[in-house]
């Protein structure tokens, strides 16, 4: 079951959301909540994309996924989405109404709509700038004096969603083109895709170190080295590796941030 949800991404984005609302000083419950709810519309997320890609999945022998080879029954997936989308109502809707509404915005404006087809257009960046760029902001709306995460936290989230789309998508392009799917990175080529996903990756860092009031910490830089590292290795490495380096970028930044305060 998780590995039918993309069960990596998926708690990495809920461990995302658990470092913001730890660094935006929510209470402990209001940090639960927020972090669960996030993890449920992601979960719901990642079900939804291999049901709808099933077919396609079996039409290039994908065996790697569960729903494709048998090992897991359709109906249990679709029986998991529909409990984990009542989850994520719920659990939004005790963060607050505002938060609540960013959140299932974020989980059926972006998420599903991606997987029911903007993933096969130019737009297919779209959801993952717009999801990634809301997602402070889905915490900040849940604290005690709710607010709009700031600008640059926005920029800084939608830099790195953009980017993990490009990687995540690299190792698929030749499938994806023989069953109908043009994203982004399948119009603009491998190649293309690996040097704007680092670019974008290398500017949502440094926003992360930018743009909170006041100068960079000293430590900053320590911290930007293996950020650096990851980047480099998001262009150079094949296979799954790229996206993993983007997941442990985002991961930095975010740590970045709380350690900053």
């Amino acid at each position: 079951m998780l590995s039918a949800a993309h069960g990596g991404p998926a708690l990495a984005v809920a461990a995302v959301a658990g470092l913001l609302a730890l660094r935006g000083d929510l209470y402990p419950f209001d940090t639960a909540v927020v972090t669960a709810a996030v993890l449920a519309g992601q979960l719901t997320i990642g079900w939804g994309n291999d049901l709808r890609d099933l077919p396609r999945d079996r039409a290039v022998g994908r065996t790697g996924k569960p729903l494709v080879t048998g090992a897991l029954p359709v109906a249990w997936v679709v029986r998991a989405l529909a409990v984990a989308g009542l989850a994520c109502i719920v659990l939004s809707a005790l963060a607050g109404r505002r938060s609540a509404l960013v959140n299932i915005v974020l989980v059926a404006g972006a998420g599903h709509a991606y997987n029911l087809g903007l993933k096969a257009t130019w737009w297919s960046w779209a959801p993952y700038a717009s999801a990634f760029g809301t997602l402070p902001s889905v915490v900040t709306l849940a604290g005690p004096a709710p607010a709009w995460a700031p600008l640059w936290t926005t920029g800084a989230g939608a830099a790195l969603g953009v980017g993990a789309h490009l990687l995540n998508t690299l190792p698929d392009l030749a499938d994806d083109e023989r069953t109908g799917v043009r994203g982004l990175p399948h119009r603009l080529g491998e190649r293309l895709s690996r040097v704007l996903a680092a670019v974008l990756l290398a500017v949502a860092s440094l926003l992360a170190v930018l743009g909170p009031a006041g100068p960079p910490p000293a430590w900053a830089p320590a911290v930007l080295a293996p950020v650096a590292v990851l980047v480099v290795l998001t262009w150079a490495a094949h296979g799954r590796t790229p996206f993993r380096a983007a997941v442990a970028v985002a991961l930095l930044d975010v740590v970045l941030l709380v350690a900053a305060g």
